[in-house]
């Protein structure tokens, strides 16, 4: 799981390659700034939005996007055709937003690579990750980037940790990976095509593709007593 073929739809991008020599699919978190800034070159900064959203000047907008009033893109950004850019979103630094997706309301991203068809809907963080075709998070799940000890991130590779030589790095999320309300991704989390995170899960590794991780704790239900007047 540590190719981008292992995770992602290559065809669901336009920037496929940006893989292109990477060792691992994490080390394409570090060519998104010059990605974005040569796409920008080639194709110029496209449609913008003229009503009371706020757009930097090195954003593009495909064809058929809406910015919603309120919005917030700072770029340097490329945002695909067909996408909804909702009411608050924060879009910052080199983020790459492919074709008929979802940025919604009160979600801030930052150096990050979305394939297409994805959602990114209520109050979502992602930072330094990359979410596959028609991934989806629920509303309020955060994508923890940076750890709060010294060194750089690691993914756990054959038992051993190993360096991605990225102090910043959130989360791989594999095609059709659906992860529940106000989960939390920690640090270097790669989630397999297809999988499930329960709501309220704290994750932190790899689940493999199809696979599901939930809480087992339980809900105890008692009688509801009358309160002493």
């Amino acid at each position: 799981m540590f190719q981008a073929i292992d995770l992602f739809d290559l065809a669901q991008t336009e920037h496929a390659a940006i893989f292109d020599g990477c060792s691992f699919v994490w080390d394409a978190l570090k060519k998104i700034h010059d990605r974005t800034l040569a796409h920008l070159k080639a194709h110029g900064c496209g449609s913008r939005y003229q009503g009371p959203a706020v757009v930097g000047e090195n954003v593009f907008i495909g064809e058929g996007t809406v910015v919603e009033p309120g919005a917030l893109i700072k770029g340097p950004a490329i945002i695909g055709r067909n996408c909804q850019i909702r009411h608050n979103a924060y879009i910052r630094e080199d983020v790459i937003i492919g074709d008929n997706c979802v940025i919604g309301n009160s979600c801030e991203l930052k150096n990050s690579l979305i394939f297409n068809q994805c959602q990114v809907p209520h109050f979502n963080y992602v930072g330094d990750s990359i979410l596959g075709y028609k991934a989806h998070l629920g509303a309020g799940v955060k994508i923890s980037n940076f750890k709060i000890v010294p060194g750089n991130v690691t993914v756990d590779k054959d038992g051993v940790p190993y360096d991605t030589g990225l102090r910043k790095f959130g989360a791989l999320i594999g095609d059709q990976a659906d992860i529940g309300c106000n989960a939390v991704l920690n640090p270097g989390s790669i989630i397999g095509r297809g999988a499930w995170i329960y709501p309220n899960v704290t994750w932190r590794g790899i689940l493999p593709e199809h696979m599901i991780a939930k809480n087992k704790c339980t809900v105890d239900v008692v009688m509801r007593r009358p309160r002493q007047t």
